[in-house]
């Protein structure tokens, strides 16, 4: 490879890092408001069905960056950036809490009471979240590799959903049994936002599995990639 494809394939990694933050952070700081879908009229367990937080919109894109990344960069380059986001959160999270410290002016916009109701839940949900996105994040990248290994390198769409599918569960059941035990959410709301929530991140994982086939198709493609042939960052 040359130095300036050598660049340029640090600078996508560093991109696609960016995007990968932006989304968990993001996900951790809008997770207090809750939407519905109605595709069919269905109730599970007292929760309709798609009754969930507006939270879990960004959060399936980094499973999606994390498996073009492990695909491309390898598997220590997918588990840096899951590091890095950690931090991210954590410092996100030392941010709300001092500005929820600090007392809002008599003329703010945004007064105490607005700030707390907003975003006083979020070091409990960046807690719930880290807990539960650690887990998932590396149940992925290792599930991912493993049947990497075992096809070849081939069978994309197979190590994408299998992957994806069983770290998802992991995530949504572990991030609701802390929001529940923190009581942030009713326990008799359990079961219906998991099946909702694990149903939801399985139909995004199966519509991003044509955009991962598309990125790395052009990784191949720019850089001369051979199947299962990784760019190493080092």
């Amino acid at each position: 490879m040359t130095q300036k494809d050598r660049l340029l394939s640090q600078r996508i990694y560093l991109l696609l890092a960016a995007l990968f933050i932006t989304s968990l952070v993001v996900s951790n700081l809008i997770f207090q408001k809750f939407f519905y879908w109605y595709p069919i009229n269905a109730t599970l367990f007292d929760s309709k069905l798609f009754e969930i937080s507006v939270g879990i919109l960004p959060y399936p894109i980094t499973f999606l960056i994390t498996d073009l990344i492990s695909e491309i960069y390898g598997k220590k380059a997918a588990n840096q950036v899951v590091v890095t986001g950690i931090f991210a959160s954590l410092f996100s999270m030392l941010i709300i809490y001092t500005a929820n410290a600090v007392p809002a002016t008599s003329w703010s916009p945004v007064n105490d009471g607005l700030f707390q109701t907003v975003f006083g839940n979020t070091a409990i949900a960046v807690l719930a979240s880290m807990m539960a996105y650690l887990f998932a994040q590396f149940i992925d990248i290792h599930i991912y590799h493993f049947w990497k290994h075992l096809t070849k390198g081939k069978h994309l769409w197979l190590r994408n959903n299998f992957s994806t599918f069983f770290s998802q569960f992991v995530d949504t059941s572990t991030i609701l049994l802390l929001l529940c035990s923190f009581n942030i959410i009713e326990w008799n709301k359990f079961a219906g936002l998991l099946i909702a929530g694990f149903l939801f991140k399985v139909l995004i994982a199966l519509v991003d599995t044509p955009f991962l086939y598309l990125g790395v198709y052009l990784f191949r493609k720019r850089f001369k990639l051979k199947i299962n042939e990784e760019i190493k960052l080092d």
